[in-house]
Formats: C-alpha cells, sequence, structure tokens
C-alpha cells in the first residue's frame, strides 16, 4: 500500500535529456496528481532499479532509454494536516537518453512531453524536480 506506509517505497526516476529538452509528465495520480514531473515510479520487488526505471518510462510515455548515471537520491515525504506520514518515496533520479519509442502517455500519467529547458517552470514542476533537472543538465555538459 502506497498510502500511509509503513515503511520508506524505493522509486526511480528518470531525467530523460534530448538536446535542450527533457521529458516531463503529467501526474495521473496522488501524490502530486495533476503535476509536471519526472517519469518514473515504484521498483517492484525482484526487479533492479535500470529494469524498474527502464518499465516505467515506457509506461508512462511509450519511449525506450537508456539508463545512465544517478544524478539525485531524494525523499519525498506527504504528511497529513495532523502530521501522520501519508506517502514517503526514497527516489532516485538517473539520467537517461531516448533509444526510441513513440511519445505518447498511459497508465500513472495524464500527459507526457517534452520541454525546452527555457520553458520548464511554465510547467511549474516542483522545486526538487526544476533543482534535479538544472543538476542532470549540468552534467551532459
Amino acid at each position: 500500500m502506497r498510502a500511509f506506509p509503513d515503511r520508506p517505497i524505493v522509486g526511480v526516476g528518470a531525467i530523460v535529456v534530448d538536446g535542450d529538452r527533457v521529458l516531463l509528465v503529467k501526474r495521473g495520480h496522488e501524490p502530486l496528481k495533476g503535476e509536471w514531473s519526472l517519469p518514473g515510479g515504484v521498483v517492484e520487488l525482484g526487479e533492479t532499479l535500470d529494469a524498474a526505471l527502464t518499465r516505467e518510462v515506457r509506461e508512462e510515455t511509450g519511449l525506450d532509454v537508456a539508463v545512465g548515471p544517478v544524478v539525485e537520491v531524494l525523499d519525498r515525504v506527504h504528511r497529513t494536516a495532523d502530521g501522520r506520514v501519508e506517502y514517503h518515496f526514497v527516489i532516485i533520479d538517473y539520467l537517461c537518453r531516448a533509444l526510441g519509442g513513440s511519445l505518447g502517455f498511459a497508465t500513472d500519467a495524464d500527459d507526457a512531453r517534452w520541454v525546452a529547458l527555457a520553458d520548464l517552470e511554465t510547467f511549474r514542476p516542483s522545486a526538487s524536480v526544476a533543482a534535479v533537472v538544472r543538476k542532470a543538465i549540468g552534467l551532459t555538459r
């Protein structure tokens, strides 16, 4: 169960960069429903981090990716008004590049788009998403 877990849940995120563009998805489910974020999701039991990330990106966007280096590891903790932990994810974000496929959206995403880095803020990503994208771009230069 993802809501009100008894321990943190491991997740992976993909910073898919293509020149001066980054891939964003509009989240279709809580947490972050309706917000623009990086494609990714929860690691399933017995699944490697690379396999989980490849699967999640394909499921959410239709794209196949090559998984590169770790860019960031972070906690995402959401609490209720009374302080209970509603969600707690430990997320490992990787720099990735698209190998093929056809961009679309499915499963947990309501939309998926290539976004020019100059336009990133117009999609109002969280501060942590914007920061990890900037860090990934620094690694590509």
